[in-house]
């Protein structure tokens, strides 16, 4: 292993020598989508439940702005973060061609 400040740090996949590599970015995840009527949307109130197109075991999806990035399962941390949502990622786009 070399000590040049060029080579990404071993495991991160980040180019240091890019200044931009540590800028945060926004990551939204997507479960699913709603199309109620605007009637069923006026109606809706505290407790109502608007059904989605997927199913609790559907992969989520990862999208960077409007480009889809990622595909995942939705799970719980356990531990520290007890009841925190994350990611499992079981799909990565090629950020250059995107995702298939």
């Amino acid at each position: 292993m070399t000590n040049d400040p060029a080579d990404p740090k071993p495991g991160t996949g980040l180019d240091m020598s890019n200044p931009f590599s540590a800028v945060p970015i926004e990551i939204t995840v997507s479960v699913g989508k709603a199309r109620p009527a605007i009637r069923e949307l006026l109606s809706l109130g505290r407790d109502a439940v608007l059904p989605l197109d997927r199913r609790v075991d559907d992969a989520v999806e990862l999208y960077i702005g409007e480009r889809l990035i990622a595909r995942g399962q939705l799970e719980e941390i356990e531990g520290e973060d007890d009841g925190q949502l994350a990611v499992r990622l079981t799909e990565v786009a090629n950020l250059r061609d995107g995702l298939g």
